[in-house]
Parts: structure tokens; C-alpha cells; sequence
């Protein structure tokens, strides 16, 4: 019995050992962190000390908001972040994966936001992957900035090796942009890894702001280009040809098909299944839908417009612009409607014209005018009133005048008489 219990003894301060040994886990060593690039964040430190040499160290991290833990034996931790913000980073130790186990206590650093006034950084920066070509970022400067404040663009990619300043910068009222090529130096991985910003004044009078442009997003193809259109069997045959560095499976497509001569307007939503079909002898990059219901030789105006989708990239958001439209059918007399449209309002002024008129007439012939019994009695009595005395004197000095010029020359021909 003295044997069994003295192995016990042995068996609980082992387990007392380890327990202790798993409590006590001395802290990482030596935390630094320093910035590569324009936002590569890299922490590095160095193992705890006395460590015991049986413990497969291992290094609990996560970021001061409990966020993006990870569990590794590297000693250093990197990470793209825009540092816009305070950055911290937590540390600790433990002897195995086992996340039961207690590590050991967490040692911080972190990384303060760049200096100057938060109100003096651009707002509204936004960058846009233009057809896998060229990105164009833009902003809107800070409400504590100087108007003829001169700004720069830098940017980095892992493929390009250092960093870049942008040279196009370009003012448009308030809005400003600045556009560089990302086409060069591509490799199977280039869509991997995110591109870089960062957006400053020359006098570093203002606060620098940082944003990280995913490639796998923003992304806004070229228009598509509409090769075709043809009727058969009461349909409208559309085929087009997609913009370069795009594979179809990874557009979707909307299709606006206009009738002018009906104002009508139809919608089609088109996914990838439609594509690259044989009977029209599509290569890959070539798309084809039909529209039914069409009626054969009638004036069709189709226009089309892409975007990526989530089979190959992470939002599905950006539309291309519009592609130039085709159309086909008879197109419409331009001068017939011109024509009726001119004739059709005479038309109409003329008949009001003519309707007025003739319920005028209609009017009288209906409701004829009744006399005025006043005036017949006056005509018939003789009103003497003002009026009629002024009439009849005006008669009787007429009567005078007239007799007065009578006797005159009556008494010049008898003197010519008697002279005689």
C-alpha cells in the first residue's frame, strides 16, 4: 500500500508541475512593429524567457478589438491595414495549440495615426479598377484645407516593386482624381494582392489618408460591343463582344431593347450560360440572347451594358457604361410625324374657330333679340326733352340762315336791273 501511494504523490505534483508551468507561461519578449510600403503593418518579438524546453511554443495574437485571432509558431505577425487609426496589436505565449490552455499575459503595441488635423485629410476616397487596365482614385479635399492646396498620390503593389507616384492628377471642381496604369508587370497571383494608397499635400500641411483597394473588387469593365442583329421566327437575334481581359463567365449583362414606333422598352438580364454558343460561331469572349416577341421589321434600337459578377470577383456593383446602340428595322418617316404634327393643332384652331361661329348664329336664330317698349313710346309721343329743343332750334336758325341768302341775292339782281 506504501508503493500505490507514494506513485500518487509523484502522479499530483506532476500535475501541479504542469498546471503550474502552464499558469506561469512567461510573456513574449521584445514587441516591435514598424511599416513597410504605405499600410504593410509587421510586428516582431522575440520567445519568452525561460521558456521550459519541453514546450512546443506556440503564439496567441489578435488585434486590440479581439479581432482576426490567430494561433501560430512564427514569431512576427503582418498585415495590410490603412492607418487612418490607432493600431494595437496583443501577444502571449502557450505550449501548444490547445486553446484551453491559458497563454501567457499579453504584451501590446501598437501604432499611433499619422499626425496633423483629422478635419485637414481628403474625404470621399474612392478608387475604381477601370477594365483591369488602369485605376483612377478620386477625393474631395478636407473642410480645414487651403483651396490651392497641391495633392499627391502614391500607390504600391507587390508586383511593381516599389512605391509609385501617381502623375495624372486632375482638378474638376471640387472633385479631384488622379488615374495610373496597373496593367504592367501582371503574374497569376497579381489579383491576389490589393494595391495601396495613400493621398497627401506636398507642404505636409495636411493629415496623409490611406485606403487598401482590394483587386478582387471596385472593378468596372468597358463597354460591351453589339456585332449583330437579325430577326427569325418572330424573334430579335442580339450577339455581341465583350470587353478585353474578361472571360464571360465572369460578367453579367443587361440588355435594353427600345421600340420607338410603340414606345416600348424591354430589360433582359443575361447570365454566362448564354455565352460562347456554336451556332454563331462565338469565340470566348462573345455573348448572344434572344429577344421574343419582336415584330419582324419593326425599328429596334438594342444597347448593352456589363458587370463583373461573384463567380470571379467580390462585388457585382459597378455597371460598364452604356455600349453604343444599334438598331435595326424601318426606321420611321421623320417627316410624316413632323408633317402631322404641324397640321393637326390648324386643324383643331380652325374648327373651335368655326364651332364658335356657328353657335353664335345658332344662338340668335334661337333667342332673337326683343325691343324695347320704351323706345317705341318715345319715338311715338316725342320725349321733349333737352335733346329735342336743341334739334329744332338748331332747325330754325338753319331756316334763317337760308332765307337771309335768298333776299341777298334777290336784291343784287334787281340792282343789276336798274343799273341797266
Amino acid at each position: 500500500m506504501e508503493r500505490p501511494a507514494r506513485l500518487c504523490g509523484l502522479w499530483a505534483l506532476l500535475l501541479c508541475a504542469n498546471a503550474e508551468l502552464s499558469e506561469t507561461q512567461p510573456p513574449v519578449t521584445n514587441l516591435s512593429v514598424y511599416i513597410e510600403n504605405l499600410c504593410t503593418v509587421i510586428w516582431t518579438w522575440n520567445p519568452p524567457e525561460g521558456a521550459s524546453p519541453n514546450c512546443s511554443l506556440r503564439y496567441f495574437s489578435h488585434f486590440g478589438d479581439k479581432q482576426e485571432k490567430q494561433i501560430a509558431p512564427e514569431t512576427h505577425r503582418s498585415t495590410e491595414v490603412p492607418l487612418n487609426e490607432r493600431i494595437c496589436l496583443q501577444v502571449g505565449s502557450q505550449c501548444s495549440t490547445n486553446e484551453s490552455e491559458k497563454p501567457s499575459t499579453l504584451v501590446e503595441k501598437c501604432i499611433s495615426p499619422p499626425e496633423g488635423d483629422p478635419d485637414s485629410a481628403v474625404t470621399e476616397l474612392r478608387c475604381v479598377w477601370h477594365n483591369l487596365s488602369y485605376m483612377t482614385c478620386s477625393w474631395l479635399p478636407g473642410r480645414n484645407t487651403s483651396p490651392d492646396t497641391n495633392y499627391t498620390l502614391y500607390y504600391w503593389h507587390r508586383s511593381l516593386g516599389k512605391i509609385l507616384q501617381c502623375e495624372n492628377i486632375d482638378r474638376k471642381g471640387q472633385h479631384i482624381d488622379c488615374s495610373f496604369d496597373l496593367a504592367k508587370g501582371k503574374d497569376s497571383s497579381f489579383e491576389q494582392h490589393s494595391v495601396q494608397i495613400m493621398v497627401k499635400d506636398n507642404a505636409g500641411k495636411i493629415r496623409p489618408s490611406f485606403i487598401i483597394v482590394p483587386l478582387t473588387s471596385h472593378v468596372k469593365p468597358d463597354p460591351p460591343h453589339i456585332k449583330n442583329l437579325f430577326f427569325k421566327d418572330s424573334a430579335l437575334y442580339v450577339q455581341w463582344e465583350n470587353p478585353q481581359n474578361f472571360s464571360s463567365r465572369c460578367l453579367s449583362y443587361e440588355v435594353e431593347v427600345n421600340n420607338s414606333q410603340t414606345e416600348t422598352h424591354g430589360t433582359f438580364y443575361v447570365e454566362e450560360n448564354k455565352c460562347e454558343n456554336s451556332e454563331f460561331g462565338s469565340k470566348v469572349t462573345s455573348c448572344f440572347m434572344v429577344v421574343p416577341g419582336v415584330i419582324a421589321d419593326t425599328f429596334y434600337t438594342v444597347r448593352i451594358r456589363v458587370k463583373t459578377n461573384k463567380l470571379c470577383y467580390e462585388d457585382d456593383k459597378l455597371w460598364s457604361n452604356w455600349s453604343q446602340p444599334m438598331s435595326i428595322g424601318k426606321k420611321p418617316n421623320s417627316t410624316f410625324y413632323i408633317t402631322m404634327l404641324l397640321i393637326i393643332p390648324v386643324i383643331v384652331a380652325g374648327a373651335i374657330i368655326v364651332l364658335l361661329l356657328y353657335l353664335k348664329r345658332l344662338k340668335i336664330i334661337i333667342f332673337p333679340p326683343i325691343p324695347d317698349p320704351g323706345k317705341i313710346f318715345k319715338e311715338m309721343f316725342g320725349d321733349q326733352n333737352d335733346d329735342t329743343l336743341q334739334h329744332w332750334k338748331k332747325y330754325d336758325i338753319y331756316e334763317k340762315q337760308s332765307k337771309e341768302e335768298t333776299d341777298s341775292v334777290v336784291l343784287i339782281e334787281n340792282l343789276k336791273k336798274v343799273s341797266q
